[in-house]
């Protein structure tokens, strides 16, 4: 559930048994299931109603998985896609990836498998592209150019406030040298102390553990 509504699943699957299954385990899982048996109503479907998410599977009659898919991209379709196939080799999946799929997933499969790779789409397609996460439940806005905390409250930032937060949080698993933050924040004139300043200045709003530091190495993300 997100925002007072059940996630809307297209579910196109040939295997008239198979897809009844499937759509009774995704109902229970609090999908709203549209399905078809073919990718040409599987196209239709796509572009004429809003989903969150799809399941499509590689080997289809009428039109193939993967040229469904191809085509809902070509028309900006922008729901996740996971795409169910026998074919798992390596060109497969790459295949698919390539035709717009978010993720692959070979038959025979887990149903709490596919249950845990739909709720991670889901919560892919409920993230904006123009933020980036903080671990805690905060948002950099990069829009707004201010943080969302987890109850939703909003704290305001100085232009390099939000510059240093977002070159940390663009890669949150790196450490980033006091160097590296001056040359991409400040200007390289300044002292290499102005980082630790406005490192300082961050902690100061957001918590202190929002930047850890290091040790002789500077700093990276940490979470709210």
């Amino acid at each position: 559930m997100r925002g007072g509504r059940s996630p809307r699943l297209l579910l196109v699957e040939d295997d008239a048994e198979l897809s009844e299954m499937l759509t009774d385990v995704l109902r229970d899982d609090g999908y709203e299931v549209d399905r078809a048996a073919d990718g040409q109503r599987g196209l239709h479907l796509g572009l004429t109603r809003p989903y969150d998410v799809m399941v499509i599977d590689r080997l289809l009659p009428a039109l193939d998985g993967l040229d469904l898919l191809a085509r809902l991209r070509a028309r900006a379709v922008p729901a996740r896609a996971l795409v169910l196939t026998a074919l798992g080799t390596v060109g497969d999946r790459i295949a698919g990836l390539d035709a717009g799929a978010d993720d692959y997933l070979g038959k025979p499969f887990d149903l709490d498998e596919l249950s845990a790779r739909l709720r991670a789409l889901c919560r892919r397609t409920a993230e904006p592209a123009d933020v980036l996460r903080i671990d805690g439940g905060g948002l950099l806005d990069l829009a707004l150019r201010d943080v969302v905390l987890p109850d939703g409250g909003r704290v305001a930032l100085s232009a390099r406030e939000f510059e240093l937060l977002r070159v940390l949080a663009s890669r949150p698993h790196n450490v980033h040298s006091r160097s590296q933050l001056r040359s991409r924040v400040f200007d390289e004139a300044a002292a290499a102390s102005i980082v630790d300043t406005y490192v300082y200045y961050l902690r100061r709003k957001l918590g202190r553990a929002v930047v850890r530091t290091v040790h002789g190495l500077g700093y990276r993300l940490g979470s709210l």
